[in-house]
């Protein structure tokens, strides 16, 4: 009969246990490693929607072309005059002669000593009033009666005139010039008190105040018809132009059919539209991999969305919808929006601008309908109120299935949790029925030993 009992070594029994554990967590893994794809391609979705986004805000500016500016003003002696026009403006050319520029009046008072000498010992007023009649009182305190204090009170005012104090060798002056132009902003001056003697009519003048400018109003021509205006910005002469009058003389301003403001957005669309695609092209891309040397050979790559149906038919709907325009006899190629073999997209402006100077109502349709169908692909795309687009279908899938994912690891591993349990429960048994056993077989080793020893 043997007398020996197996031992149980803690090495094997971590071994064991450590096996089992490998097995249990190889599902989990799987499961995760599907999770680290979906997250991936949920990114990948994330930043391909960023791109749409982008897209869909530049093509609001094609939305209604004719709200652009696609006029032009010029003039040819801009120290005369220069000008801006509207969609309103009528491509012409206007003989603007005769300019006289509209003034502000200005007067200036007797020299009367320094700029922070006192006017007088009693506090006083100004009393400052508009050719249209509307008045402004301006008090002045004993200790601020100086030129520098009456020009301070005025000035804080912030009516309908200005002052200033300009000095010389002998003493100063007290300046006001009107706050605008026109022959309607001549102003009367009427002081009381300390400045009773700061009075001025812009119809008799003043003992106290010399004119320097009269109050004016613009005068010129254009095309031969003599115009007023009370200021120097004419924004009534002709239609849908504002002129800016800065000297005297002759000048004539030009208005023309100008493409630049609807350029720049073409372009900004096109710029959005190659950033969208290129993205695209991003996550669904595949790289082979290279072994031009052993030190600069890299492994294939793929993209997150590689073999993405959704993806890919996105993108070449995109491209379609420009490489396919065409409207009253305009294309995207003539007006300078191309596609290119790799699927770049460009926009050249001076192609534009031949074009639609060539055949500005083709190409007004044609962007028309460049609006419409990448307007209807980003919709698509993005969604609407209440209506759940591909992209945030294929982003809620993807989510769906990692909380899924999650779920099932969460199960699995409580599951494995209590399958351990109860093999290490299992394994301190075993030891347990091991030292009980190894202590029976010592007991019987010291009888057998005593009985031999007895016979």
């Amino acid at each position: 009969m043997s007398t020996s009992v197996s031992s149980l070594g803690s090495s094997q029994v971590s071994s064991e246990i450590a096996t089992v554990e490998a097995r249990l967590q190889a599902p989990i893994t799987q499961l995760q490693d599907q999770a680290t794809t979906d997250k991936a391609e949920i990114s990948a979705w994330g930043a391909i929607q960023g791109n749409i986004s982008s897209l869909s805000s530049a093509l609001a500016g094609i939305k209604d072309i004719s709200t652009i500016n696609n006029r032009s003003a010029t003039s040819t002696l801009t120290t005369v005059a220069t000008a801006t026009a509207t969609n309103a403006a009528l491509p012409a050319q206007y003989n603007l002669t005769g300019v006289t520029l509209a003034k502000s009046q200005e007067i200036y008072s007797k020299v009367l000593g320094s700029g922070s000498a006192k006017l007088g010992s009693s506090s006083g007023s100004l009393t400052i009033t508009l050719k249209g009649g509307k008045s402004e009182s301006i008090k002045v305190g004993s200790g601020s009666l100086t030129l520098n204090g009456v020009a301070a009170a005025i000035n804080k005012a912030a009516g309908g005139v200005q002052a200033s104090v300009v000095g010389s060798a002998n003493g100063s002056r007290l300046v006001l010039q009107g706050s605008a132009t026109g022959s309607s902003q001549a102003f009367s001056v009427a002081g009381t008190g300390g400045l009773s003697t700061l009075n001025y009519s812009s119809a008799s003048g003043g003992s106290a105040f010399t004119s320097a400018q009269a109050a004016s109003n613009a005068k010129f021509s254009i095309n031969g018809v003599p115009l007023t205006a009370t200021t120097n910005t004419v924004t009534t002469a002709i239609s849908g132009v504002t002129i800016s009058l800065v000297g005297s003389g002759n000048t004539t301003i030009g208005v023309s059919s100008s493409p630049g403001g609807i350029a720049n957005e073409v372009d900004a669309v096109a710029t959005s539209l190659n950033t969208a695609i290129a993205g695209i092209a991003k996550q669904i891309a595949y790289v082979p991999a290279s072994s031009a040397s052993a030190s600069s050979a890299t492994a294939a790559q793929s993209g997150p969305l590689l073999g993405n149906f959704t993806a890919s038919d996105l993108s070449s709907q995109l491209l379609t919808a420009v490489s396919g325009a065409a409207a009253s006899g305009a294309t995207s190629n003539t007006i300078g929006l191309t596609v290119s073999s790799t699927g770049a997209v460009s926009f050249n402006s001076a192609t534009f601008a031949t074009a639609y100077a060539a055949n500005p109502t083709g190409v007004t349709a044609l962007i028309n309908q460049l609006y419409k169908n990448l307007t209807t692909l980003t919709g698509a795309a993005l969604g609407s109120s209440g209506t759940n687009g591909t992209i945030n279908a294929q982003t809620t899938a993807l989510n769906n299935d990692v909380t899924s994912i999650n779920s099932q690891v969460a199960s699995i591993t409580k599951s494995n949790n209590a399958q351990l349990q109860i093999l290490v429960q299992e394994y301190t048994a075993a030891e347990t029925e091991q030292t009980s056993a190894s202590i029976t077989q010592s007991y019987l080793s010291i009888f057998n030993s005593t009985s031999n020893s007895s016979g």
